[in-house]
């Protein structure tokens, strides 16, 4: 369970902290003065730090310098009262995560701790990148095969990863374009600064610049103070770019300059300011049509894809499918406590190795954890699979007849028919079926614009895309629902 260490010398604080971190199912740790925080962090090794400025005695500043020089890895969000701001901007400069101000928001508190665990993790989890027959664990991630094409993808990162080139990471969602990009940094002369990801089609175009670049105070509404980002915080460190597709023209031109003289001003700001990132980037779009069609830079697509490292999609790794369901169902069995289950039934297997993964690698660990949720026995039998990769007969009763080209949305009618059928994935069956209909209808309404669908639904163009292809909507002017997909 990660560590999280608290320190402060208000018992108040701690209180309030320990209990509302207490919902994130991390082990809290406290301290109450500078001494004592050293002496956890060299005796417990935490996994993410929430200090305080102003410590009876000493600085929080001075405890941070201590904490970067024996770990630089480590997340450091501080706790400051709102008229030591500008002390915290000095120690986001020098490298710290984040930091908030008293009195503070829980939620954001929660938020911004559960991002720093996940950062630890990335930093520090090793990939592994074995070539013959290995088992997964919960100590890492998986990031297997035996295949040519894996194999060549190995080979790239080893090229790759010791130059202080960009890289351009493409491949499918799912593919595992993060863990390329982790074994990159892992294996780069970079690897002891700070590692950041950012997800460029799950952050607004109004706010990812600011994310990206921080803001001066007042340069927006809501700015009510200045705010570092990422590519300041990750000066000397690498910078992961996901869904690169999706930057608006605005931030494309910023991080084009980035790029090319490793500087950029704040939003709002007059002040230029240097900086030296690597930048990994990844895409599951089409850059060179998007050129084509002027929605992206060519002279940021072409400083971009200093190397190109091209992911394949699970379809084409048959031999990798075995080896991936043992790590999966290693992995898993550890995590939800089922190590009772001993293994896969040959149906199963063999249903398993016939499915075509259009959700890839990520598709294929959401299925061994529905199976391990399934199953009552010690082995996981074909129908402990979900409906669509076992192959069964489509559901008519649970499919009624479309209206206008839509999906049905009877609600009562298919929760009745799935419960008559002795279903054991109501909870998510019944989530997809509402969740295709409202896609499927948003879209027609705004005739397939999905930007205004994004914005009607309060949720990403990211999501949009993904919802569209795994459900197999036809975007023509239609819009229709194939029904080959609703299977």
């Amino acid at each position: 369970m990660p560590r999280v260490l608290v320190v402060d010398d208000d018992r108040g604080v701690l209180h309030v902290v320990g209990k509302s971190l207490s919902m994130l199912e991390v082990d809290v740790l406290t301290a109450a003065s500078a001494a004592e925080a050293l002496q956890k962090l060299s005796d417990e090794r935490p996994d993410a730090v929430l200090l305080d400025i102003v410590l009876p005695d000493g600085s929080g500043l001075d405890v941070f310098r201590k904490i970067r020089d024996a770990d630089r890895r480590l997340p450091v969000i501080y706790i400051t009262a709102a008229d030591d701001s500008e002390t915290a901007i000095e120690a986001m400069q020098l490298g710290a995560f984040d930091y908030l101000t008293k009195p503070l928001d829980l939620p954001s508190l929660n938020e911004l701790v559960t991002r720093a665990i996940e950062t630890r993790r990335m930093m520090n989890v090793p990939v592994a990148i074995p070539t013959g027959n290995a088992k997964g664990n919960g100590d890492t991630d998986a990031f297997l095969g035996r295949g040519p094409c894996m194999m060549d993808v190995f080979k790239a990162i080893g090229r790759v990863a010791a130059q202080n080139v960009n890289v351009l990471i493409r491949g499918e969602s799912g593919t595992g374009k993060e863990l390329v990009a982790r074994s990159i940094y892992q294996h780069s002369e970079r690897s002891e600064e700070c590692f950041m990801a950012v997800n460029c089609a799950a952050i607004p175009d109004n706010l990812l610049e600011s994310e990206l670049f921080g803001h001066e105070k007042g340069s927006f509404t809501g700015a009510d103070q200045r705010r570092i980002g990422k590519f300041e915080q990750c000066d000397g460190g690498t910078i992961f770019l996901d869904e690169v597709g999706d930057m608006s023209p605005l931030v494309q031109g910023k991080v084009l300059r980035l790029l090319q003289q490793q500087e950029f001003e704040r939003v709002g700001g007059n002040e230029t300011i240097s900086t030296d990132v690597r930048i990994i980037a990844a895409t599951n779009r089409d850059l060179e049509d998007m050129v084509d069609e002027g929605t992206f830079r060519a002279d940021l697509f072409y400083r971009l894809n200093g190397v190109t490292i091209q992911l394949p999609p699970l379809r084409e790794r048959e031999e990798d499918v075995p080896l991936l369901l043992e790590y999966f169902l290693s992995k898993l069995a550890h995590e939800m406590n089922r190590l009772d289950v001993e293994g896969i039934s040959p149906d199963a297997l063999d249903a398993l190795q016939k499915y075509d993964w259009p959700g890839n690698v990520r598709e294929m660990q959401s299925v061994v954890r529905q199976a391990l949720l399934n199953t009552t026995g010690p082995v996981i039998t074909a129908d402990c699979l979900p409906v669509k990769v076992r192959g069964d007969e489509p559901r008519t009763a649970a499919d009624p007849e479309r209206v206008n080209g839509l999906p049905a949305s009877d609600l009562a009618g298919f929760v009745d028919e799935r419960l008559r059928a002795g279903t054991r994935e109501l909870y998510a069956e019944t989530v997809e079926m509402m969740e295709r209909y409202l896609m499927t209808r948003v879209l027609r309404e705004t005739r397939g614009n999905q930007t205004k669908t994004a914005e009607i639904l309060g949720i990403t163009r990211g999501k949009v895309r993904d919802r569209i292809s795994n459900f197999g909507i036809s975007l023509d002017k239609n819009v229709t629902l194939d029904a080959t997909d609703e299977e």
